[in-house]
């Protein structure tokens, strides 16, 4: 082999992973590497490769396309599968065409012929090494910029899934869960965690464009096209070219328009508005829905063929009630917020504030949260949110099971003055006192908790 020195380096030295089957090319090129400043790391097969990436941080790998009798096509697929960034040269003593567009399609960096040239490999290995510094530092300023999730406690699940989802750039996701529940914010998240995260998202609600505009707006139109168009307009599947493209309430588009849609995800074409020609685009789409697409599609009103194509990833976004312990966080980080907006001090939430709003429905959500609590620090001027500062009319949530436990035994059946008592004192509890708010979670008048605690003998103190 001709000799050749990798550039020589001052910083700490860069690993670079030699798996090949021949102990003495493994001992040659690693000499050279060290002789260049780099850390060179040898393995004989892929599970010892593997083992090596899972342990230590490698910058570049060499690898041969014959293992013995292993495949090189194959560990290089599970080494790209552990780590996408992690740029592989393929070396082999007999490549053709064949092989070397194999590889790079399944990401190789690069494609050399054995014994390979040292000078070139040299060039080779530092651009390799370049390549993984720019991609874990675009890596880390996507992480940077990652959509802030303030109580995700409860969303534990739905991020493990997304996260699983994320690594792939084309796999088409959809979001299922209530109106508010925050899947706009979720598929943000998957935008910045993929690999598409350097390129635009684009974000389009289905339900608030009319459906004679919905088409222009998605596929852009030609100038002269209708009426309107006084000049050539691209459309958002064109502007989210190599990026993300959202489609919130899919359940909501037009049967003519789901078909159009189901082209484009299955040729990755489309055409404007008044066009004659296909365009091609690489975008990946993230939708969402509140509706029960299996439910529309039985019903005829959704296309089976295109929920199929979008259902590749079908991920549920919980309620706020299913998620409680996500109230609390939510609720501080949107009173902090808008004190800051309105130039105010900051407020606290009294305990009792807090309990109410932890037993309510919240039947729009976190979106419902976020806008009772604006409303609040905009009207009261108080430093501490208690429950009276709450507007009354909120939904309550079902008991706690354990109350519902406690009160009824099996097999026992309490006095209904009994039970009437417990309820009221639990309202009271939870409400901090307050009986306009105790009130309407019993769903009764103010005038009527007063009569009920009259006639069970509790104490009628003045509101707090």
């Amino acid at each position: 082999m001709a000799r050749g020195e990798p550039q020589t380096r001052t910083q700490s030295p860069h690993a670079l992973l030699i798996v090949d089957d021949e102990r003495s090319l493994r001992f040659s090129i690693g000499e050279w590497a060290r002789d260049g400043g780099y850390a060179a790391l040898e393995a004989e097969g892929g599970e010892q490769a593997l083992d090596v990436v899972r342990e230590q941080s490698v910058d570049a790998v060499l690898l041969d396309l014959k293992l013995g009798a292993e495949d090189g096509i194959e560990v290089l697929k599970r080494l790209r599968a552990e780590d996408e960034s992690l740029p592989v040269i393929m070396l082999t003593g007999h490549g053709t065409i064949a092989h070397a567009v194999e590889a790079t399609r399944l990401g190789a960096f690069d494609f050399m012929v054995k014994p390979p040239d040292l000078d070139h490999l040299g060039v080779v290995v530092a651009r390799a090494i370049e390549h993984t510094r720019l991609r874990r530092e675009l890596d880390g300023l996507r992480r940077e910029k990652l959509p802030t999730l303030v109580g995700a406690a409860g969303l534990a699940a739905t991020l493990q899934q997304l996260e699983k989802a994320a690594r792939s750039s084309t796999a088409t996701v959809l979001l299922q869960g209530e109106t508010g529940s925050g899947k706009g914010l979720l598929a943000r998240w998957l935008h910045a965690r993929s690999p598409r995260a350097g390129a635009p998202m684009v974000e389009l609600n289905c339900s608030a464009i009319p459906e004679s505009l919905l088409e222009s707006e998605l596929y852009g139109h030609e100038k002269g096209a209708f009426t309107d168009a006084k000049r050539f307009r691209k459309g958002l599947v064109e502007m989210a070219d190599g990026g993300t493209l959202f489609l919130d309430e899919i359940g909501e588009m037009a049967p003519a328009l789901q078909a159009k849609l189901l082209h484009v995800l299955e040729t990755r074409t489309f055409r404007r508005v008044g066009g004659g020609s296909d365009i091609s685009v690489d975008v990946r789409i993230v939708a969402a829905t509140h509706r029960d697409l299996p439910r529309a599609v039985a019903e005829g009103r959704f296309r089976e063929d295109l929920f199929f194509r979008l259902n590749v990833v079908p991920v549920h976004v919980p309620a706020l009630r299913e998620r409680v312990e996500d109230i609390e966080p939510l609720a501080e980080h949107f009173v902090a917020t808008f004190c800051h907006e309105l130039g105010r001090r900051p407020a606290r939430l009294h305990p009792a504030a807090l309990a109410a709003l932890k037993a309510c429905r919240w039947p729009g959500n976190v979106r419902e949260l976020r806008n009772v609590i604006e409303r609040v620090v905009l009207l009261e001027a108080d430093d501490e949110i208690r429950p009276e500062h709450l507007p009354p009319g909120l939904a309550p949530g079902p008991a706690p099971a354990d109350t519902s436990g406690a009160m009824f035994t099996p097999g026992v059946v309490r006095p209904l003055a009994e039970v009437e008592l417990a309820a009221i004192q639990h309202a009271l509890g939870v409400c901090g006192g307050n009986k306009t708010r105790a009130a309407a979670q019993l769903g009764i008048s103010r005038q009527t908790l007063r009569t009920k605690l009259k006639e069970h003998a509790l104490e009628d103190e003045e509101e707090v």
